[in-house]
């Protein structure tokens, strides 16, 4: 089972994450909505596509754009549709 762990709280746990380029994508019903804001905040990667941003909240602090998803990734991407990966001082272990 893998978790990520933020301020003393577990924001996502599952043992179906994919992992790509050494991140782990959990499944979205995977992780805890509430913990979770919408950031204005996108990337472009060449080969996964468009990238969007949320602000991970726990334990009554924010740690801004600290989760990604790729909603609609290019095909060489798929199966990270709809995941969430982490990073920022979240500990995914």
């Amino acid at each position: 089972m893998v978790k990520a762990v933020w301020n003393g709280e577990t924001i996502a746990e599952s043992d179906r994450t994919v992992v790509v380029e050494g991140n782990h994508y959990f499944p979205a019903e995977a992780v805890k909505q509430s913990a979770l804001k919408p950031s204005a905040s996108t990337y472009t990667c060449p080969w996964k596509g468009d990238a969007r941003y949320f602000t991970v909240v726990a334990g009554g602090q924010e740690n801004p754009d600290a989760a990604w998803t790729y909603p609609d990734p290019k095909p060489a991407a798929a199966e990270i549709k709809g995941r969430i990966a982490f990073w920022k001082g979240v500990k995914v272990s």
